[in-house]
């Protein structure tokens, strides 16, 4: 239906408690782009918060095709949401069980545009204050949004996170509001390690398996604060922004203030690699 038409109860426990999970997928040529790596991360998610997954994966994969077909353009995001359902408001699940509600919707994919590619894009740091299941791709996403509205009030792309370390010191670089980052330190791509405060991407994947064909030095390993200001390149990566670089932080220059030849390798492996699985049958 027309999404203007679409409506839920209000006691979806979505709405009420923020119980339930979604997942974002692109879209190019009117194909789905690494479906299954996204519905194993949806099927994570869903494991995460007890919930059933109201379908197979055959069954998602049905779905997605016929959304894609009902929408126009060769590019889109789809979104998936899927809560535990309409029960009576109470904190515990309901008993028995209700049908889970299912939300999909597909929306353009806008491209990064090429003048952001040339220069970079600026963010900011914050505090990590979010809870420890970061990797659950939950609705619940107010904390990440305060976060984000941060990098908009100061006129940048994202913001990127500094968990605390327990005791003391100086932290140490998770992951941004709404992206995964790596760093290059001395020809050397880095990237945080998958834990319960970070999200899988799948594009992170998709940059660690081009990294690891290509012969480029990398390293999965925890990044402190001081060596993300000191990176001589920050690289932003997410389904709906591919790679990015980040050239300016905290009002400073990364590195040289551009681009730099990591991105620059990445981002080309990284066309030439979507390129590659869109036109396999």
């Amino acid at each position: 239906m027309p999404i203007g038409e679409a409506t839920i109860p209000v006691l979806d426990r979505g709405f009420i408690f923020g119980d339930g999970v979604y997942e974002v997928i692109p879209v190019y040529s009117r194909r789905a782009f690494r479906l299954s790596e996204h519905l194993k991360r949806l099927q994570a998610s869903l494991d995460g918060i007890r919930l059933p997954n109201p379908h197979s994966e055959a069954g998602w994969g049905k779905l997605v095709d016929e959304l894609i077909a009902r929408n126009e353009g060769e590019d889109q995001y789809l979104y998936l949401h899927i809560t535990r359902g309409v029960a009576k408001r109470d904190h515990a699940f309901p008993q028995p069980p209700v049908t889970p509600t299912v939300f999909m919707m597909s929306s353009p994919l806008l491209h990064p545009a090429a003048e952001l590619l040339a220069t970079g894009v600026s963010a900011v740091t914050a505090s990590d204050n979010r809870w420890l299941r970061c990797d659950i791709k939950a609705i619940s996403l107010l904390p990440n949004v305060l976060l984000r509205q941060l990098a908009v009030d100061a006129g940048c792309a994202e913001t990127i996170l500094i968990r605390d370390e327990a005791g003391g010191g100086d932290g140490f670089m998770t992951e941004g509001a709404a992206s995964n980052i790596f760093i290059n330190k001395n020809n050397v791509l880095c990237a945080p390690p998958k834990n319960s405060l970070m999200l899988p991407g799948i594009t992170y994947d998709v940059v660690l398996e081009l990294a690891a064909a290509h012969h480029i030095p990398f390293e999965v390993r925890k990044i402190g604060k001081a060596e993300l200001f000191s990176a001589d390149e920050i690289l932003l990566t997410s389904s709906t922004r591919e790679v990015m670089p980040i050239t300016l932080l905290d009002g400073k220059p990364v590195g040289n203030g551009k681009p730099g030849p990591m991105f620059t390798r990445l981002y080309s492996l990284y066309q030439n690699f979507k390129s590659e699985v869109m036109r396999q049958p």
